[in-house]
């Protein structure tokens, strides 16, 4: 099992282009790289790349359910794993050759993230998402933020200040009025299916990766612990993905599928995956998960510019409130 780690990164990453300008002539600084200042501070650079990844997984949300007739969810989730593996691995390999000593005595470590964050995960959503309705799929998910808030504070002793509960109860309800359009009848009208206990691991799978994070061992990298994630995944998906097709056949592939697919390995995955686990790195799983309630109004704004799906003032004054809520949820000193 991993060693807990420090609070904080053990060696934040550096940038020459986060050095401030030269207040003499134009040229060169000869400061060394550690003492130059962050074009942001560490908090909010961690809630923006929180919010990149949040902003990401609400386009494979839109994406993910245009797809859900056309390839079965234990394919769609092999190849989308197999596809960041491709995306990954040109820029990772020299990086998990660097860490490899310190790999290969926490595998235990990075088996059980991929479990949880590669091999089950995804797969759970796509598989409610046959049986399950989108407003009750929606509702379960954002219990997800509040499960990684409670479980920082219990596992990890994350503080949570009386603002920031504040601001993750705001959200919640926020999200509430927004998936049911304001509408109490539909709230108590909600009918569960088997696909909502499908939901509910997922739920609960993404807010144990995410605290299982906090505690990634030192000297692993952000990239090596990516492409670490994504091959041990994929491999232990890979029987059940030769099960599937064995059982059902495979699928056909047309632009709009490929594109699809494109989005969900490349962004969905590498690019999402890659900002969520720095933003947890930097700023911790409970701040971090916080962000995750902005998720439902990404999605309703998506699926307003592309599919053209109303929203009405009920769902926009939630918007709003969800906003509030994050805000007050993501302040560092409160």
């Amino acid at each position: 099992m991993a060693t807990p780690v420090d609070t904080e990164p053990a060696t934040p990453p550096t940038s020459p282009s986060s050095a401030p300008a030269d207040r003499g002539p134009a040229r060169p600084s000869a400061a060394p790289a550690t003492t130059r200042r962050a074009l942001l501070p560490t908090g909010v650079r961690g809630m923006v790349l929180a919010t990149v990844a949040t902003v990401i997984w609400s386009g494979n949300f839109v994406i993910a359910d245009g797809m859900s007739g056309s390839i079965p969810p234990i394919q769609l989730a092999f190849w989308r794993w197999v596809i960041a593996l491709v995306a990954v691995a040109p820029l990772a390999v020299r990086h998990v050759r660097r860490d490899w000593p310190v790999i290969r005595r926490h595998l235990g470590f990075l088996s059980l993230a991929a479990v949880l964050g590669v091999t089950l995960f995804n797969t759970l959503i796509y598989t409610a998402g046959h049986t399950s309705p989108a407003t009750n799929m929606a509702l379960l998910a954002a219990a997800s933020p509040l499960v990684i808030v409670i479980g920082a504070r219990v596992l990890w002793r994350e503080r949570m200040s009386a603002t920031r509960w504040t601001g993750a109860l705001l959200s919640l309800v926020g999200i509430v009025v927004l998936i049911t359009k304001g509408s109490l009848s539909t709230l108590l009208g909600l009918d569960f299916s088997t696909g909502d206990l499908w939901m509910v691991a997922a739920m609960l799978t993404f807010a144990a990766y995410s605290l299982m994070l906090r505690r990634t061992p030192e000297g692993i990298s952000g990239l090596s612990l990516l492409l670490g994630t994504f091959t041990l995944g994929t491999a232990f998906l890979a029987p059940a993905y030769a099960w599937d097709v064995t059982a059902h056949g495979g699928f056909d592939v047309h632009p709009s599928t490929a594109g699809a697919l494109l989005y969900v390995g490349v962004l969905s995955s590498a690019v999402a995956y890659f900002a969520w686990n720095k933003a947890i790195a930097t700023v911790g799983a409970g701040r971090a998960g916080v962000v995750y309630y902005l998720e439902p109004a990404f999605v309703a704004l998506l699926a307003f510019f592309a599919l053209g799906e109303g929203i009405n003032l009920a769902q926009i004054a939630s918007m709003v409130l969800i906003a509030i809520g994050v805000a007050l949820s993501s302040r560092s000193k409160a």
